[in-house]
């Protein structure tokens, strides 16, 4: 039944496209060329290769394309929808997927499958996203879906440089309006060299890990990296390497668009009715937007709401035109909105709130907040503000990564992590404050990048830093790695500089080539400016140099000149920051310890009292884990670790131990001496004696019992309480255990004179 009903199907739709000429040929543009199998070598400066093929998988899909680098391999995706939605932002999503299988191992949850998206995923997924959205038409409406499936990783090559040069190969050959292709490479910087694409050993002794996403003509369209304090020289050359270098994909990927690329989707331009609706709101709105503009007086919160009763008044004085209209007014006024905010910059180089373009928004710095915590910190700039603490605990605690994420970024586990949150009240907004989004996700391993740099490497501690985001008007991010710093700094860690982070923003003019005339560079920008604006280059470091970086490009590239005035402009902005934040700590008292601070120490228990230490299944450890809190480890068979979260709970900790280890001073037993063993209990295996009270029973096994092969004590007639007389031959040299033997005093050759009585 089921395979009929797909056969009348098929059938009428075979029929409806013999008779319906535009379905045949959307139909024909959809699956052209999909045996075709094309791919092209691209072979870059340091003489490493990759390949991109099309053609043999995923055939059905809009564009699809197989990146592979050693034998590391990425499948993308391309999918959109036939219909037309009515979203106000490009209806575009991204997903980068991690197997397990692509390793060749078993997942190790209870379904063994893969389920939810970890954060190395989420992270990829937003580079990728990040790479490719700036160059979509503003009028593409049609939902797309862009999916990246790791195939196989050899563990040597990072799969998400290739992602994003798949992703751009078949959107390319895909019948989706795009303005690409866009190439992406990774740089390092090792031993004073630049590298292409370094292998995850050669990142870990990389001062740089960068990837740059370029356009042909060296535009710049994202870049995301983490350093070790390099140097503004060295950045620039890096960008400049790494753009240099993307003009080899990019040429590889336009040849093979000319193969096999579909004809692209003809995008509806707007009405001339639209440009009638445009001018109405234009000449209501325009003015009073200036206006608006041009009030420096407002805060974000009133420019806001003047803006949206502005528009409301405009609203209801076309409430007797069709729905179309008051839909197409709608989306004018943002037009509008937008083209003025960035108008009156240019026109007289001040910003809504009065600054100038290259003017920070008032800084307050608090530290030490809250007596408890080991270290707090408050950080406001302008309306965004955060809270941020720190909280030190043992090394055992650090955060293990999953397997497919150890592999991908070379790190099992981590004793620095930051976590970021962002609660719906920090912009007067109600919500779940359960679960974090991808939004915070990425701000989060953005500001734990710029603060990783300072961490110092065998720091005994693992380190947990929470920012709490609790007002909200841009650069939050930033301003997390800020209050981070200080709060670090508050709780005692030893880190040799504080670390500051601000956002650079851009307005341009698309028209021209953007000469020095044409674009203006905001400094520290606010919530609005990120909004109106054309980039959002967050950037963080030190006083001596670089620590992190991430740009978001919503044009369609910036020329390479731009960048590097922008990086220019935000290492003097880092500094100045800096100089405010070291105001703030030169304030506090130079011996302001805190008496909460954890503390870790190390204690050696001999091999014999081993037992009596851990006492029976561990029950003294804890025991004393559940008195004091405080947690005890085993780093060998004598030494064990002891963490405390505090001075206070230590020494009661080590109170505790010398109680469990106290007792009279032990005798010195004599090796070859002969002494009086009382039997305490009766085992299969020999019985358990003691040599003087308080003493750890001990065994004499069968084979120590009788000359005679025995295999239970009873049939020597021994009993509990009983005394026998052992000779002594020391301990154990492995186990600490103390050896005896009955057996070897059967003979003609013992004395009654020859045993002692050990007393207490």
């Amino acid at each position: 039944m089921v395979l009929f009903r797909h056969s009348k199907l098929l059938n009428r739709n075979l029929i409806l496209l013999k008779n319906h000429d535009k379905i045949k040929d959307a139909f024909h543009v959809k699956f052209m060329s999909s045996d075709a199998v094309e791919s092209v070598n691209i072979k870059l400066s340091n003489d490493s290769t990759f390949t991109l093929s099309t053609g043999k998988y995923a055939r059905f899909t809009s564009g699809s394309v197989v990146a592979s680098m050693g034998n590391t391999s990425v499948m993308t995706t391309v999918v959109r929808k036939n219909v037309p939605c009515d979203d106000t932002v490009i209806p575009l999503t991204v997903n980068y997927r991690q197997k397990a299988s692509a390793i060749g191992r078993i997942p190790t949850n209870f379904l063994r499958r893969e389920i939810g998206y970890t954060d190395h995923e989420i992270l990829i997924s937003r580079i990728i996203d990040r790479s490719l959205r700036p160059l979509f038409h503003p009028e593409y409406c049609y939902e797309t879906q862009i999916v990246c499936n790791l195939l196989a990783t050899d563990g040597i090559n990072n799969p998400d440089v290739l992602c994003i040069n798949a992703a751009s190969a078949a959107l390319s050959i895909s019948d989706i309006p795009w303005n690409g292709p866009v190439a992406a490479v990774r740089v390092g910087l090792i031993d004073n060299a630049y590298v292409i694409n370094p292998s995850k050993r050669e990142l870990q002794q990389s001062k740089l890990n960068l990837v740059l996403s370029c356009l042909s003509k060296n535009l710049i369209v994202m870049i995301e990296g983490t350093a070790n304090e390099i140097l503004e020289p060295d950045l620039r050359k890096a960008i400049k390497v790494g753009a240099k270098e993307c003009q080899t994909i990019i040429e590889s990927i336009t040849q093979l668009q000319k193969q096999i690329a579909k004809p692209k989707l003809e995008i509806v331009k707007h009405s001339e009715s639209n440009n009638d609706v445009k001018t109405f709101v234009r000449n209501f709105a325009e003015d009073k937007l200036r206006t608006i503009f041009n009030c420096h007086s407002y805060n974000k919160v009133s420019r806001d709401d003047a803006v949206s009763n502005l528009r409301d008044t405009m609203l209801k004085s076309i409430t007797n035109r069709d729905s179309e209209f008051i839909k197409n007014a709608t989306k004018a006024f943002s037009e509008i909105t937008k083209e003025t905010f960035r108008s009156v910059i240019f026109e007289t180089d001040k910003r809504c709130d009065g600054r100038n373009l290259d003017e920070l928004r008032n800084i307050e710095c608090q530290i030490n907040l809250f007596e408890p915590l080991h270290g707090s910190a408050f950080f406001q700039r302008g309306q965004t503000q955060v809270l941020c603490t720190v909280t030190l605990d043992s090394i055992e605690n650090s955060l293990k990564l999953d397997t497919m994420s150890m592999l991908s970024s070379g790190v099992k586990e981590k004793n620095f992590f930051l976590h970021y949150e962002f609660p719906p009240y920090a912009v007067n907004e109600t919500g779940k404050l359960t679960g974090i989004d991808r939004r915070e996700i990425g701000h989060g391993a953005l500001a734990e990048k710029g603060l990783q740099a300072i961490i110092p490497k065998d720091y005994p501690f693992t380190i947990r830093l929470t920012s709490e985001v609790l007002e909200s008007n841009g650069s939050s991010s930033m301003a997390s790695i800020c209050g981070g710093s200080l709060a670090l700094i508050d709780a005692g860690v030893p880190i040799l500089s504080p670390v500051a982070g601000v956002a650079m923003g851009l307005i341009s003019n698309p028209t021209t080539q953007l000469t020095d005339e044409d674009y203006k560079i905001l400094t520290d920008i606010s919530g609005i400016e990120d909004h109106f604006g054309d980039m959002d280059f967050k950037i963080a470091g030190t006083k001596k140099g670089f620590t992190a970086l991430q740009v978001d490009i919503k044009v369609p590239g910036i020329p390479s000149k731009v960048a590097m005035k922008t990086i220019e402009k935000a290492h003097v902005a880092k500094n100045r920051i800096i100089a405010i934040m070291n105001t703030t700590l030169s304030s506090v008292p130079p011996n302001n310890e805190k008496t909460n601070k954890p503390v870790i120490d190390t204690i050696e228990i001999p091999v014999h009292q081993r037992g009596k230490f851990l006492g029976v299944g561990g029950i003294n450890l804890k025991n004393i884990f559940y008195e004091t809190g405080v947690n005890i480890y085993s780093e060998d068979n004598i030494t064990f670790s002891i963490f405390a979260p505090n001075q206070n709970a230590m020494d009661e900790t080590k109170n505790m131990i010398n109680e469990i280890l106290e007792k009279k001073v032990e005798p010195v037993l004599t090796f070859g001496d002969i002494y009086t063993a009382k039997i305490t209990e009766i085992r299969e295996t020999g019985v358990m004696v003691i040599l003087y009270p308080n003493m750890i029973p001990t065994l004499l096994p069968n084979s120590q019992l009788d000359q005679r092969k025995i295999h239970h004590p009873s049939v020597l007639g021994l009993n509990v309480g009983d005394e026998i007389k052992v000779k002594y031959f020391g301990r154990d040299p492995v186990n600490g255990h103390i050896r005896l033997s009955r057996k070897v005093l059967q003979g003609p050759i013992f004395f009654e004179k020859d045993y002692n009585t050990v007393e207490n």
